[in-house]
């Protein structure tokens, strides 16, 4: 498939700039994969969606404070650092934003002085740099709570404010590592899950680390030679136990989000002869979903309205049809829903 098939036309000013007032005050389309049949809702609505037999599956990823205000150590030049991917404790991939260029052994610091953190370029390739960071026994995570910015996505044309601490960040959030939210989660508050919990259905979580491949380009025509950066993901046996027994009592698998879609499609080849089946697993996952994909495990899909000629558009192309996908997208630049990570939400059945 090409690249071109993956594109629509979108109004900039459908861009949420903001989140909506309350989590579940944003807007749900409900897309009948199917039937075509499009429904206009509001996402406290969706557990009159799910059953008592079904799983709602999360990704419980944390959203690390990932950009990096600093300095260089031996000009004081203005230097920001964005990390991208965690290698060790102490190594990471790091896109960084400087007025002047910088080299292998170029050192920064960060935090107010004495600076609570260093770091040093090791390597580089392609734009992306090795930095090496000295923290001198603090714990990592604690100094990035302290120091780092929320990485909003470059879409997002304003400055970090302290609401995105909280609003960038899904409630079930447990595990840090993510260098962008798993928007599809965003809508779900207390209530919504009470809701959903009280009609029988159940809820199982997954981790999978937002990375850098989130925001990289599809910058090839044949959708099938793009390739997508690894991103770390844990799915514990006994989630994979309890997911297997609900599908084998009939329920549906409802993931929130295609960062979810992934690791449960990812577990899901692993097991052979079967459609139906899961097994646990933690490691890295570079699963690329376009059209056409057999879905192996996935009943259902919660997601956000994505951009275009990206992976997580194709994915979406792949679970409800690309067909169907454009006119929902058609039909949600008409009916003037908010895009991307702060915008509404799109429940495909």
């Amino acid at each position: 498939m090409r690249l071109s098939e993956f594109d629509y036309s979108l109004p900039e000013g459908l861009i949420a700039q903001y989140p909506a007032q309350s989590r579940d005050a944003s807007r749900l389309m409900v897309v009948h994969k199917l039937s075509k049949k499009i429904e206009h809702r509001n996402f406290s609505d969706i557990a009159d969606y799910i059953g008592a037999s079904d799983c709602l599956v999360v990704n419980d990823t944390k959203v690390i404070k990932a950009r990096l205000p600093g300095k260089r150590a031996d000009t004081g030049g203005r230097a920001e650092i964005m990390l991208i991917e965690k290698l060790s404790d102490r190594l990471y991939k790091c896109l960084i934003d400087t007025s002047t260029k910088v080299k292998v052994g170029t050192k920064f610091v960060f935090g107010a002085e004495p600076c609570e953190l260093t770091g040093v370029i090791r390597g580089e390739s392609e734009g992306i740099r090795l930095i090496e960071f000295s923290m001198n026994g603090a714990d990592f995570n604690a100094i990035l709570e302290k120091i780092g910015i929320v990485p909003l996505p470059p879409y997002i044309k304003r400055a970090p404010e302290k609401a995105d601490e909280e609003r960038y960040q899904t409630i079930y959030a447990r595990s840090p590592g993510a260098v962008a939210a798993p928007t599809a989660g965003l809508h779900f508050t207390d209530d919504v899950m009470n809701r959903i919990k009280s009609r029988g259905a159940s809820v199982e979580s997954v981790t999978l680390h937002v990375g850098y491949g989130t925001f990289k380009p599809v910058t090839v025509d044949e959708v099938s030679r793009h390739k997508i950066e690894p991103e770390l993901f844990d799915l514990k046996p006994e989630a994979a136990q309890r997911l297997n027994g609900a599908k084998e009592k009939g329920g549906k698998i409802f993931a929130v989000g295609t960062t979810t879609c992934r690791v449960l499609e990812n577990q899901a080849q692993l097991v052979k002869g079967s459609r139906n089946r899961i097994g646990p697993g933690k490691g890295w996952t570079s699963l690329f979903i376009y059209p056409p994909y057999n879905f192996k495990f996935v009943d259902a899909l919660v997601t956000n309205f994505h951009l275009p000629k990206t992976t997580l558009l194709m994915l979406v192309a792949a679970f409800c049809g690309k067909e169907v996908m454009l006119q929902a997208y058609d039909e949600a630049v008409k009916e003037k829903y908010r895009f991307y990570s702060y915008g509404d939400s799109m429940l495909i059945i």
